[in-house]
């Protein structure tokens, strides 16, 4: 049993843990800070990410090194274009004594990388869903649990391919944010070339268990947070819906549609997890700002004027800062 003799003393042992534990993440990972921080966030608030980048960005390596680190069961999961509902959900099989036996799929680990989750029909891409939406798989008409804490950590090329099933933005908002991972710098680079082309192989030393990430997603709940800030946070998410009474110029003309109500929610929990990183007892605008891109991106989808004229998502949501 964890116990701290209060919450402020929990709030800084958290915000240790953090620093030890993104010290043994950098062992392994060169740069992409701020979508470690962006992973962990995620985490710890009960949500998913969406990582977008080109192949050979370390999606798969950065989310096995979180794994690593925090002591939990990990199984990465391809997506392509024959995988069905049951081979990530499991099914029901026959024992040896004639009775069917349910047998888990990989979806029963507590980090999941969904590889490429574009690659997959939609009725599989649904069922990954479904279990991210309930935390339980459904065979045979038997509700099965997943693992707690439970956590999906999707990858999706950016580059159109023939061959893929876009994700619905219906099914896009489930995750809480999205994730953008660019090149390297040039320093960077060479770090990495020389990382993985010697004999040395970095491995990271477990930080958190399972029961203190559970103990620390209650925390973050209980963070207080000023009226001001949910205020900033609601109308942060107000104004990027076209034709909405705060609606700004430029979402008015290049946004066919905004963000709903899970965006602000999540502008929140973010915003909480955000500040007790930082050594903060509660958020300010700062860390709603911090988060906002993430949690924006893959909320407001462009109209053909925006297209045209090279003006992007993140220009937008600059914009309504």
């Amino acid at each position: 049993m964890i116990e701290y003799k209060n919450e402020v003393e929990a709030a800084e042992a958290f915000k240790e843990q953090i620093k030890k534990l993104k010290t043994e993440i950098s062992r392994v990972i060169v740069g992409q800070n701020e979508v470690e921080d962006g992973v962990l966030t995620s985490i710890f608030c009960k949500g998913h990410s969406l990582l977008v980048g080109v192949p050979g960005l370390a999606k798969t390596l950065l989310v096995k090194t979180i794994s690593e680190s925090l002591d939990l069961s990990f199984n990465r999961i391809q997506f392509t274009p024959d995988l069905m509902p049951g081979d990530i959900t499991g099914s029901e099989i026959l024992d040896d004594h004639k009775n069917f036996k349910f047998s888990k799929g990989p979806l029963f680990a507590n980090i999941i990388l969904a590889d490429e989750i574009n690659r997959t029909p939609p009725k599989t891409q649904a069922a990954l869903l479904e279990a991210m939406q309930e935390k339980t798989v459904t065979v045979g008409g038997q509700n099965h649990l997943l693992p707690n804490p439970f956590f999906v950590l999707a990858t999706q090329n950016p580059i159109e391919q023939e061959g893929t099933y876009p994700l619905p933005e219906a099914q896009l908002d489930r995750f809480m944010f999205n994730l953008f991972l660019d090149y390297p710098s040039f320093e960077e680079e060479v770090l990495v070339v020389k990382n993985t082309t010697s004999e040395i192989s970095a491995k990271p030393s477990k930080v958190f268990g399972a029961a203190e990430i559970l103990y620390f997603q209650d925390l973050v709940r209980k963070v207080p947070v000023a009226d001001n800030v949910y205020e900033y946070a609601v109308k942060l998410v107000s104004k990027t819906r076209p034709n909405y009474s705060m609606a700004t110029a430029e979402v008015n003309k290049y946004v066919s549609y905004g963000a709903g109500p899970r965006a602000s929610q999540y502008l929140i929990m973010g915003a909480k997890c955000n500040a007790l990183m930082m050594g903060k007892y509660s958020p300010d605008i700062e860390n709603i700002q911090a988060v906002a891109e993430s949690v924006l991106r893959h909320r407001i989808l462009k109209n053909y004027k925006a297209e045209a004229e090279g003006v992007s998502i993140n220009d937008i949501i600059k914009h309504l800062f």
